[in-house]
């Protein structure tokens, strides 16, 4: 069970544990804004399972949060479409090819459905007389820092639009 972490300002942080988010709450901080139904139950005293926490205090956030390049994080940014024909995408292809000096970077890697990545093969688009339907740029704000990380329903309430598809 994850737990999603908002700033005080509900931007968010990252995703924690649920026993980091139980202690959160128990330390006084954090406060759960949502919560599974089943509550957590002790000798003591009875809380809601948290699912979302946001922190009693304002944490400051370095501005250059660079982003780590995952298969998962390039088909989300190019919303699951072949960057070649738009068609559902399954894999990841390089633009300028591994073989020819491409490196795994957010610039060089497009989302592509196999017939396409089958076609290309080691050749640019340009030699294929293909074009990149969209430039492919490194993803930006606070809640692509969640990339690569799995996402719960009551989550989407509390992350930027802007995220889910660049």
């Amino acid at each position: 069970m994850r737990t999603l972490v908002l700033n005080a300002g509900y931007e968010p942080l990252g995703v924690v544990s649920f026993k980091r988010a139980v202690v959160l709450v128990l330390a006084g901080k954090a406060v759960v804004l949502a919560a599974d139904e089943v509550p957590v139950v002790a000798a003591t005293l009875s809380l809601p399972r948290p699912s979302v926490i946001i922190l009693t205090r304002y944490v400051r956030v370095p501005h250059l949060r660079r982003v780590a390049v995952s298969r998962r994080g390039v088909l989300r940014r190019d919303g699951g479409r072949c960057a070649y024909c738009r068609r559902s995408a399954t894999t990841v292809d390089h633009v300028l090819p591994r073989s020819r000096g491409g490196r795994d970077t957010w610039e060089n890697l497009v989302a592509c459905c196999l017939r396409c990545n089958g076609l290309k093969g080691s050749r640019t688009p340009e030699e294929m007389g293909w074009a990149l339907r969209t430039r492919p740029v490194a993803p930006v704000g606070p809640a692509w820092v969640l990339t690569g990380v799995e996402s719960r329903p009551g989550w989407s309430d509390y992350l930027p639009v802007a995220a889910e598809v660049a």
